[in-house]
């Protein structure tokens, strides 16, 4: 079974793969016609959302340590897959 510790470490490293992939989501909408643009860009807030929700749920995990980890296990992992849906959709 893998260590909390060894865990946070995965979501951390692939949070900021997202966030990476996030900021040249961004820098292409500003390629993206008028009205193509107005759709991107809900989509892009859309995304930012989700990253945030799933940096917030990480950050109160860390906080509240090993002890607490099934406790909130599940909202961590409900908040990381509604932003991995999400990267798959905007990138297909």
């Amino acid at each position: 079974m893998e260590t909390m510790a060894a865990h946070v470490g995965k979501m951390e490293t692939r949070l900021k793969e997202w966030g990476a992939q996030l900021d040249e989501l961004v820098a292409k909408g500003h390629e993206a016609s008028a009205e193509a643009k107005i759709d991107y860009r809900k989509r892009i807030d859309d995304l930012k959302a989700k990253h945030q929700a799933a940096q917030a749920k990480l950050e109160e995990l860390k906080t509240a340590g090993s002890e607490k980890w099934e406790t909130f296990k599940a909202g961590v992992e409900s908040a990381w897959n509604e932003l991995e849906v999400a990267f798959k959709k905007m990138m297909s």
